[in-house]
């Protein structure tokens, strides 16, 4: 399984952690503790790595010394942050998300009245109509 570690800049502020990674311009996140830093930077990395990939850009190779911005404020701390990109991968393009659909009143009440499960019929039917029988990232 892939495993991406990056170092991340951890700056104390007046309320907590502002947390950026050198080598990926924008990623940036923010905990109210060093712990919380911790754990959101983790999430934040993740999801940036998605997005990129998603995107197609290239994912940098990570540095060994980060180059810490010079108004950084004093006591920062540099740490590792680790992340397995195909673990983010699987739970974003698995999750369950939320659509509309518009379907005679007729069917509807026919379908309540047996007791059907909408997202699992819709989703059976159109993977049925797509020809796929798992989705394209599901790992077995």
């Amino acid at each position: 399984m892939r495993k991406l570690t990056y170092l991340a800049v951890f700056e104390p502020t007046e309320t907590g952690y502002s947390v950026y990674f050198p080598d990926l311009p924008g990623c940036v996140s923010y905990g109210e503790d060093y712990e919380e830093a911790q754990k959101q930077a983790a999430e934040a990395l993740g999801l940036h790595v998605y997005g990129m990939e998603k995107d197609g850009d290239e994912i940098p190779i990570p540095s060994k010394v980060p180059q810490v911005d010079p108004k950084t404020a004093s006591g920062y701390l540099v740490s590792p942050v680790t992340v397995f990109p195909d673990l983010v991968r699987n739970e974003l393009d698995n999750r369950a998300v939320k659509t509309n659909l518009t379907i005679p009143a007729w069917l509807k009440e026919l379908a309540e009245a047996q007791g059907v499960n909408y997202s699992k019929v819709f989703q059976a039917a159109l993977m049925d109509y797509l020809g796929i029988s798992q989705t394209p990232r599901q790992k077995p």
